[in-house]
């Protein structure tokens, strides 16, 4: 019962790191990151469907993205998708792709954005000690009813408390990762 409680644990704050990842990978670093373009649908044939199934993805260059759908008469739709999401960026239909040309960040919007990262982090930090403190809650529980002893209570709050310092460790790791590219671009 304790090892699935640890096991949970992992599983749960691995899930943490995941979702930060995806949310800082949206953030537009003035270099091209086909990421952006996650959670845009497109109407096709009377059905929502993600963009990366009506089209190819690529980057030629370092501040483009080419959009190539798979089926040329969803070009319309794929181009009427992007200019409905919140992306900011404008697309170049030349009748056949999609360009998406990412604008260069200015100084300021640079800091707005490493800002942005660092309140990111925190919550995901927050999210990683709210799965410790319920994993230290079962815990005591089980402590409380007398399915484990003191001794190992000791070392499984140990194993939880290393578990979420690793955690919030790869969360500052990510973190600086995607600070240091935007202030690097």
């Amino acid at each position: 019962m304790t090892a699935t409680i640890i096991k949970e644990t992992e599983i749960h704050m691995e899930k943490g790191l995941q979702a930060l990842q995806r949310e800082l990978g949206q953030i537009r670093a003035g270099r091209a990151n086909a990421s952006i373009l996650n959670g845009i649908n497109v109407e096709y044939y009377g059905a929502e469907v993600p963009i990366n199934q009506v089209a190819s993805i690529s980057i030629p260059e370092a501040r483009v993205i080419l959009v190539t759908p798979f089926d040329k008469s969803a070009l319309k739709d794929i181009e009427k998708a992007l200019l409905m999401s919140d992306i900011g960026i404008n697309p170049a239909n030349d009748g056949s792709v999609i360009r998406l040309v990412i604008p260069q960040l200015t100084g300021e919007r640079r800091q707005e954005l490493a800002k942005e990262v660092g309140k990111i982090a925190e919550t995901a930090k927050v999210g990683i000690r709210n799965i410790r403190r319920e994993a230290m809650d079962k815990l005591k529980k089980q402590q409380k009813n007398n399915e484990i002893t003191d001794d190992e209570m000791h070392d499984l709050e140990k194993q939880v408390q290393k578990i979420t310092d690793q955690n919030v460790q790869g969360i500052d790791q990510i973190a600086a990762k995607k600070s240091e590219e935007l202030v690097e671009v």
